[in-house]
C-alpha cells in the first residue's frame, strides 16, 4: 500500500506541475480568506462562472473583517446570479464567527475549521492543506471521481459508511510532502481530464494503474444509486410598476431564495389576475419562466402591471378604493418601491433579474 500510494501521489504531483492549472486567481496564495472564498464559490459551480464573481467580490470585501461588517443584503447583492444562495448566507455568518470568535484569523487545523458555519470537512481540508500545510485529504466531487475510478472503489457513495471508507483511502494515499500540490492535482485532474461524462483517459497520469480504465468502464464510477426525487412547483409573479419604480419584496430568511429581493409571489395566475383586475392601469402576462433548482423545477408566470403615476398618497389605513390597491399590496407583502437601477444593484434571483432587465419600461 505504501509503495502504491507513493506512486499515485508522485504521478499526480508531476502531472500537476506540468499540466495542471496555475493561472487561477485563487492559486499561489496562502491567504485562508481567499482560499476559503474560492472553495465556497466553486461548490456546484463551474470555474468559468466563478471567475466572473471572485475578483469583484474581493474588491468589495478584501478581507474577512470587511465581509463580517457588511449587511447581508450587500453580500447577497454581489452573489446575485451565482446561485445556491445558502452559500452566501453561510459565508457571511462564517466571516462574523471568524472575527468574533477567532480575532479575525482562521483556525489553522481542519478540525477547528469545521466548527465554523458552512465549512464542511472537504472545504476545511482544502484550507488547511493549501494555507497551513496540514496533511489532510479532501473529497470534493472531482476527487471522489478520480479516486473512485483509479481505485475501482465500487461501494455506493449514497451510503455514509461507504463515503467514510473512501475518506480513509484518500487519507492513506496522501504523500508525506507536497500535499498542496497533490491536492490541487487531484482537483485539476477531475476538472479537466477525469471528467464526469467524457474522461480523457489517454491524457491521465494514472491510466496505467487505473482500475476503471482497465475494466473499460470509467463511467461506472463513482457509484451512487440514490436518485433525487424532483418536484415541480407553479407560481405567479407580479411585476408591479409605477412610473420608473418597481415593487420588490424581501423573501423569508429560510427556503428558496432566502433573504433575496424578488417580485411578489402568488399561488396561481387566476388569483393574481382577479386581484389586479380591479386596479387602475393596465398590463398583461409575460412569457412563462422555467427555472431549474436542485430539488425541483419551478414554473413562474409573471404578470406585468403598470399603475398610473398620478395616484394619490396612501391613507393611514388600507382603503377598498381601487386607486389605493398598490399600497395595499405593498403593506401586505412588506414591499419596497425602487428604481430599476437600484433594483439591479440588490440581491436578486437570476430569473427575476432577467425579467426586470428585459421587461421593465420607463414611466407610463
Amino acid at each position: 500500500m505504501v509503495a502504491a500510494a507513493e506512486t499515485l501521489a508522485a504521478r499526480v504531483q508531476r502531472w500537476q506541475r506540468s499540466h495542471g492549472r496555475h493561472g487561477l486567481p485563487w492559486q499561489g496564495t496562502r491567504d485562508p480568506y481567499r482560499v476559503w472564498l474560492s472553495e465556497v464559490m466553486l461548490q456546484q459551480t463551474q470555474v468559468g462562472t466563478v471567475l466572473a464573481y471572485y475578483d469583484h467580490f474581493l474588491q468589495r470585501f478584501p478581507d474577512v473583517q470587511a465581509l463580517a461588517a457588511a449587511p447581508q443584503d450587500d453580500v447577497l447583492a454581489l452573489w446575485s446570479g451565482l446561485g445556491y444562495y445558502s452559500r452566501a448566507r453561510n459565508l457571511h455568518r462564517c466571516a462574523q464567527a471568524v472575527v468574533a470568535l477567532h480575532g479575525g484569523r482562521f483556525p489553522r487545523s481542519s478540525e477547528d475549521l469545521t466548527t465554523l458555519p458552512g465549512i464542511g470537512r472537504s472545504t476545511a481540508a482544502a484550507i488547511a492543506a493549501f494555507c497551513f500545510g496540514e496533511r489532510v485529504a479532501i473529497l470534493d466531487g472531482n476527487v471522489k471521481r478520480v479516486l473512485s475510478r483509479a481505485l475501482g472503489f465500487g461501494e455506493d457513495l449514497a451510503s455514509g459508511p461507504a463515503v467514510q471508507r473512501l475518506w480513509q483511502r484518500a487519507q492513506d494515499l496522501l504523500p508525506e510532502k507536497g500535499v498542496d500540490v497533490y491536492t490541487q492535482g487531484l482537483m485539476d485532474l477531475g476538472a479537466t481530464v477525469c471528467t464526469l461524462r467524457k474522461p480523457r483517459c489517454d491524457a491521465c497520469p494514472l491510466q496505467a494503474d487505473c482500475v476503471a480504465y482497465r475494466q473499460g468502464q470509467p463511467l461506472a464510477y463513482p457509484v451512487k444509486t440514490r436518485k433525487l426525487k424532483r418536484g415541480r412547483r407553479h407560481n405567479a409573479l407580479l411585476m408591479l410598476q409605477r412610473g420608473d419604480r418597481v415593487l420588490l419584496v424581501q423573501r423569508p430568511q429560510t427556503g428558496v431564495w432566502a433573504g433575496l429581493w424578488s417580485l411578489p409571489e402568488f399561488a396561481d395566475g387566476s388569483g393574481l389576475m382577479s386581484l389586479v383586475g380591479a386596479w387602475p392601469g393596465s398590463g398583461g402576462w409575460l412569457p412563462t419562466v422555467e427555472h431549474v433548482l436542485t430539488h425541483f423545477d419551478w414554473t413562474l408566470k409573471p404578470l406585468h402591471w403598470q399603475l398610473p403615476t398620478d395616484l394619490p398618497p396612501a391613507p393611514p389605513t388600507p382603503s377598498p378604493d381601487a386607486a389605493q390597491a398598490q399600497v395595499q399590496v405593498q403593506a401586505l407583502h412588506g414591499g419596497r418601491w425602487v428604481l430599476l437601477e437600484e433594483a439591479l444593484a440588490m440581491g436578486l434571483p437570476a430569473p427575476v433579474r432577467r425579467l426586470l432587465e428585459t421587461n421593465l419600461t420607463g414611466p407610463g
